[in-house]
């Protein structure tokens, strides 16, 4: 058993580029291993920023023999007088055996000859050299590249290949690159360093290139950065503010990892906290320092008490170099910093409403008009929602006011430099200059949720000016006849969708959204008679984009997938999903919960029963009482007042209002089984379907009507078992 390796290097590749094409080339290999019937040990993938590597242990020397059957003609055509044929010698031949090797064998067909083929295994050294170029040019990216004269392409320039098994050197080349790269023994070290790092066995691969000053063992590197920085930071009183996104990025921008510590100046921690952390995080990659006790204000105007005067770095180079590094690292800091902080005082010079008019000068998007004209279809609707969702005390002025300033810190200089920042300098702006809290936070948060498992707003005004926030993009985008297609979806119209529906299920808000849509489709047909848009068809197309959405979210949150059917899906109707679409959140957990508890089976198999027989009935799907469509004097059989005493009595779950219905109506439903055993196996259970038709229908409409019960609480049809 041997150890193959292989090391592709590079010059400097992108962060995310290793960490998404490492996973590829393990992919590839353990494929391609497979098909070659290589049995093999452990497959590890390491890289840096300079290399990709792959490593397998315990490769056999070559491939077994594969022994495969091959049938041939039926024996009557093989042999003759007890002579092979010409057909049999023919196919002996082909197989590369003697005629005298075949054997008789008996099919359900009659007697055959039958060949018995060995193919030689081939040595894994061979099949290596073959394969190593296609898991190359097969690895996947953003932004590949060519280089000199060289037709092939890759993240960045491939400069080396070393390519072992146990101590013996692949020899192979890589076509298309330029100058041609053969394989060899020699990897690199440290990038300040020139002189090659021989590998000697593929089994030392990680022990060599760490004697050179490379850790190439991707999770030794997070685990060494993770503890240093925690260190650290603990030494100080404080914690790292290092989020997932900017961790994966320092793993991956080096392959020599070292701890570098570095101060600011104190006055700019008169900044926003929010300035401080975009600067270090996102620009610069240093990891700020909290304050351990510090506490958390989303509007803090300033970073004292909450941001320490340092900050860390993970350096890639030399320990020699480590004060050069740091103190380069604070001179550009300090610039960043003073331009910031200069932006800062330049925009709390102007009153934010003064900057409302330079939003006329920036378009939003083509045929939209400019940001102001946003802004104005911002606060419209934020009067049409509330007047849906009256908010208490000052909310409503909040919301308001939040809508008229929640767009000026787009044309703030601050945000001009900082893009990240907005809504977040422009409540800060807001607050400054006197504006409520209220008012400050809900500028903040009519962003949110930005994204997949982002905040929510927690105030209501902030809630409601995030809800027309993305009301408005989808509206406006609708209009101009655009639509998210497959992947591609630039105006984030799904996100939008998402973003609403998280609001409304986090706030309990039993907000009609058929009606908000058809108010504000026909404004939006009013404002753009240049899209030629109909508001009946702009509310619809919204509803269903809705529907999508609230399908997919249901399932996101781990709803099985027949039961988010079963109270979202195409046969549930739109428009009742879209009065409250929170009302299809409470059905999917009381289901799920009377799922785990046993207790959906009893109600499931009533109801199914029922609405195989009620589909001859022609009563309409909305005809929830008995009362009317029922007539008792055509009852022959106690069991038939039993199932309407059932209907009589679910009647108030399923046309109420109260808290509490659904899980009435489910109970009531699981309590009516024995009225419909009965019903159905006692003694008229082989004529519902009766000769006399009164009786007949009679009888479907008992059944239809409890069908149109059971589907205020879910389409039972779209159930499993």
């Amino acid at each position: 058993m041997a150890t193959f390796l292989l090391e592709i290097g590079t010059e400097e590749l992108p962060a995310d580029f290793v960490r998404l094409a490492l996973p590829q080339l393990e992919a590839a290999v353990r494929r391609d291993l497979a098909d070659l019937r290589l049995a093999h040990g452990s497959v590890r993938s390491l890289g840096t920023p300079r290399r990709l590597a792959i490593q397998v242990e315990q490769l056999p020397a070559g491939q077994d023999d594969l022994v495969e059957e091959r049938k041939g003609p039926p024996l009557a055509q093989a042999i003759v007088d007890g002579r092979p044929t010409a057909a049999a010698t023919g196919f002996a031949r082909r197989w590369g055996i003697e005629a005298s090797e075949l054997e008789i064998r008996e099919t359900p067909k009659g007697a055959f000859v039958f060949a018995q083929y060995r193919r030689i295994g081939r040595p894994s050294s061979e099949l290596l050299v073959e394969r190593i170029p296609s898991w190359i040019t097969e690895l996947q990216g953003r932004r590949f590249m060519r280089w000199g004269q060289g037709v092939m392409r890759f993240s960045r320039p491939v400069r080396w290949l070393v390519a072992l098994l146990d101590t013996q050197l692949l020899e192979l080349q890589l076509e298309g690159s330029d100058p041609a790269l053969h394989s060899s023994r020699d990897s690199r070290g440290h990038r300040l360093e020139t002189t090659a790092v021989p590998i000697a066995h593929a089994a030392d691969y990680v022990t060599a290139l760490a004697a050179a000053g490379v850790q190439v063992d991707g999770s030794e590197r997070a685990r060494w950065i993770r503890q240093a920085l925690g260190k650290a930071a603990e030494e100080r009183g404080a914690h790292p503010e290092l989020p997932s996104e900017l961790f994966d990025e320092l793993v991956d921008l080096v392959e020599s990892p070292s701890l570098i510590e570095g101060s600011l100046d104190e006055r700019f921690l008169a900044l926003p906290p929010e300035v401080l952390s975009t600067v270090m995080r996102l620009h610069q990659r240093y990891v700020p320092l909290v304050a351990t006790e510090a506490s958390w204000d989303p509007l803090a105007l300033s970073s004292e008490g909450r941001l320490l005067p340092c900050f860390l770095c993970i350096g890639n180079g030399l320990e020699a170099a480590a004060d050069t590094v740091r103190r380069g690292n604070e001179r550009v800091l300090k610039a960043r910093l003073a331009d910031a902080e200069f932006f800062w005082r330049a925009d709390r010079s102007q009153r934010s409403e003064s900057r409302l008019a330079d939003l006329d000068r920036v378009t939003f998007a083509e045929g939209l008009g400019s940001l102001l004209d946003r802004t104005n279809r911002l606060e419209w609707l934020t009067d049409l929602l509330l007047e849906l969702l009256p908010l208490e005390g000052d909310g409503a002025a909040h919301a308001r006011r939040a809508a008229r300033l929640c767009k000026h810190d787009l044309v703030s200089q601050l945000v001009g430099e900082f893009p990240e920042l907005q809504g977040v300098i422009g409540a800060k702006l807001l607050l400054a200059e006197g504006e409520p809290r209220g008012v400050a936070l809900a500028v903040l948060e009519h962003y949110l949720p930005r994204g997949a498992g982002d905040g929510l707003p927690t105030s209501g005004a902030g809630a409601v000016v995030a809800l027309a926030e993305r009301l408005e993009v989808l509206l406006s985008i609708f209009a101009k006849g655009e639509r998210p297609t497959g992947s591609s979806d630039p105006y984030a119209l799904r996100r939008a969708g998402n973003g609403m529906l998280q609001i409304l299920w986090e706030r309990g808000w039993p907000l009609d959204l058929g009606r908000l849509l058809s108010r504000a489709s026909a404004h939006w047909q009013s404002l753009f008679p240049a899209f030629g848009v109909r508001a009946e068809d702009l509310a619809n197309d919204l509803s269903q984009l809705l529907r999508q959405r609230l399908v997919s979210l249901l399932e996101e949150q781990g709803f099985a997938p027949d039961l988010v059917q079963a109270v979202a899906g195409e046969t549930v109707p739109l428009g009742r999903l879209i009065s409250d679409p929170t009302d299809a959140l409470g059905r999917a957990r009381l289901l799920a919960e009377l799922r785990l508890e046993g207790r959906l089976a009893a109600v499931q198999a009533v109801v199914q029963r029922a609405s195989r027989l009620a589909e001859r009935a022609c009563l309409a799907s909305d005809v929830l009482s008995p009362e009317g469509v029922v007539d008792p004097s055509l009852f022959e059989s106690p069991s038939e007042q039993g199932v309407l005493d059932v209907l009589l009595g679910l009647h108030s779950a399923a046309t109420g209002a109260q808290r509490g219905r659904y899980r009435q109506l489910a109970a009531g439903l699981a309590e009516g089984a024995a009225a419909l055993a009965a019903f159905f196996d006692g003694d008229i259970s082989v004529m519902v379907m009766g000769d006399d038709p009164a009786v007949r229908g009679n009888r479907l409409n008992l059944l239809a009507v409890l069908r149109n019960q059971a589907s205020v609480l879910a389409d039972f049809s779209r159930l499993s078992g």
